[in-house]
């Protein structure tokens, strides 16, 4: 490692491992998060050659968190989770309880104290903040009803640590009060416990308040004053400090992790008309801080642990991988989920990530937990996380496919034209009452619940799903169309919906929005005919505006 450069070096040999191993990946038709975790075993202590500051990468990851967990909240409302509390909080706890019913049976086998049992179930209990979200939002339903149970689930799983965390020192110290007095349990010792958990239980439910009271009126009124300056780079700034600070601030003064602390920032934020602008300048920002944690995870697997324990290791893999899969699965059917939902659910929590390698951390400082245990924990969490994307696999095979629709009578000819309009946002709206005005009959695909609701209210026929998917672009009659409006913002998304419904309707007119040239030349190599980029559109106006050429008729 270059002298003194420790941070550069770990942020340009971290990232450029991530992004060939990312690509190698990518090429072998596996997820890219594969070559992420690969990339952090090759700059890892364990490896020859380069190694990476553990310490400094970790730090970096939890900005990835923060960061990753303020864009969720953007785009969650309190509603939305009020709205899941029925199943989140129930289905959180029971699943929890599951894990850890089988880490205290498997570290019965193994010879663990009841103690540490308990730790290494609990570790092995709760999902990864970045794998779960990664996963929802490649699928693009973070928006949909399962995704909302999906995230409300967490933010329960995330409360449920913060509070295992403030009661493991308690609990170790009782223990050792109890092994000093001979092993009796007085009922002062009982009252610590009881303390202990309401006050971390008053201290979240402060921060909450706080921020609904106070942080609802103060961080939209200091966004709209930023705006007003007139400055990108300070309303950008004042985006990352508010993310930031509000996650510190949550963790110093409350208790509360950095994740939780900023998902209700982004919340907040959400409220603003702001939130689209807010979200957009912190993207790039996210998706590199994400990378590195999974860097940051793959430095602490040490390979050798395939070779040294391989049966303990592959006990707590099937604890993540399918115990809690099957005890989620279970939980959903109680609540009479459908099986999509289901599904999704189960694949997600079928992992393990940041919150876990805190806990062992933690319980083998405490005395709690054996270092061979918290080998087992990282171990588990590598290769659930390398295998979580085929864990999407299976469970997507076994969703049951709507029934065929019978076959359409042969169409009549007609004059009007029919439309497909992919998303229904600001650009779609607009889209929608033009083509109204033109009397020409349009269909809708989208899969935002509350927009799928008010289209389907106002009796306008609507496609629930994602466009990307050819089941969802045949439900619409695309062959019977002879127009397609791709409105979605991610020109990547839009070329794929593009280029599948240039195969199921070879003459349809395909028109799509670009943001930069890259992403129009990336569209119109996948099919779109006409190609609108906003600053191009703007630009146009502005010269119609100025008036007829000097010397024109």
């Amino acid at each position: 490692m270059p002298h003194g450069t420790p941070l550069i070096s770990l942020l340009t040999i971290g990232l450029g491992l991530a992004f060939v191993f990312g690509m190698i990946a990518t090429r072998l038709k596996l997820s890219p998060l594969v070559g992420y975790l690969i990339a952090g075993v090759a700059i890892g202590p364990f490896t020859p050659g380069f190694v990476g500051d553990a310490h400094l990468a970790t730090e970096l990851a939890e900005i990835g968190v923060i960061l990753l967990m303020f864009g969720v909240g953007l785009h969650f409302s309190l509603d939305d989770l009020l709205s899941v509390r029925a199943i989140a909080l129930p289905g959180a706890l029971a699943q929890i309880l599951a894990a850890t019913l089988l880490g205290v049976g498997m570290g019965h086998l193994m010879g663990w104290p009841l103690e540490g049992g308990i730790v290494f179930g609990l570790a092995l209990s709760v999902a990864s903040t970045v794998v779960l979200l990664r996963a929802l939002q490649e699928r693009h339903v973070v928006q949909t009803e399962r995704g909302r149970i999906a995230v409300g689930w967490l933010i329960v799983e995330d409360i449920a640590m913060v509070l295992a965390l403030v009661l493991l020192p308690t609990w170790a110290d009782l223990r050792n009060q109890v092994a000093a007095s001979g092993g009796a349990f007085t009922w002062d010792q009982a009252g610590q416990v009881g303390l202990a958990i309401l006050l971390t239980l008053g201290k979240v439910g402060a921060f909450v308040l706080i921020m609904l009271l106070f942080g609802k009126r103060l961080i939209p009124w200091l966004l709209h004053r930023v705006v007003h300056l007139g400055s990108r780079e300070l309303f950008r700034l004042s985006v990352l400090a508010i993310a930031l600070g509000v996650a510190l601030g949550a963790s110093e003064l409350f208790g509360v992790s950095f994740a939780l602390g900023a998902f209700f920032a982004g919340m907040i934020m959400g409220e603003s008309e702001l939130s689209h602008q807010a979200a957009n300048e912190t993207l790039p920002l996210r998706d590199a801080f994400a990378v590195l944690f999974f860097v940051s995870v793959g430095m602490l697997f040490d390979p050798m642990t395939l070779v040294n324990d391989p049966w303990p290791l592959l006990g707590a893999l099937s604890i993540v991988v399918i115990g809690k899969f099957l005890a989620a699965y279970v939980i959903m059917r109680l609540f009479k989920q459908p099986p999509d939902a289901t599904m999704l659910i189960s694949a997600s929590l079928a992992q393990i990530g940041e919150f876990s390698f805190i806990l062992a951390t933690v319980g083998v400082g405490l005395g709690l937990l054996s270092p061979d245990a918290r080998d087992l924990i990282l171990g588990a969490a590598i290769l659930s996380i390398v295998l979580n994307p085929l864990a999407f696999l299976i469970a997507e095979r076994f969703v049951p496919k709507p029934p065929p629709a019978p076959p359409a009578p042969a169409p009549v000819p007609v004059a009007r034209q029919r439309a497909v309009i992919v998303g229904f946002g600001r650009v779609g709206s607009r889209i929608g009452r033009q083509l109204e005005a033109r009397k020409i009959d349009y269909a809708v695909v989208e899969e935002r619940e509350e927009i799928i609701e008010r289209l389907l209210e106002q009796g306008i026929e609507t496609i629930p799903g994602n466009a990307a998917s050819a089941d969802t672009l045949r439900a619409a009659a695309i062959d019977r169309a002879t127009l397609i409006y791709i409105t979605v913002p991610d020109g990547f998304e839009a070329g794929r919906i593009a280029e599948i419904a240039r195969q199921q309707n070879p003459g349809i007119r395909i028109l799509a929005r670009s943001h930069s040239d890259a992403e129009a030349e990336h569209l119109a190599g996948r099919g779109a005919d006409v190609i609108i980029s906003g600053e191009e559109e703007i630009a146009q106006a502005m010269i119609d505006a100025t008036g007829p050429k000097p010397g024109g008729a």
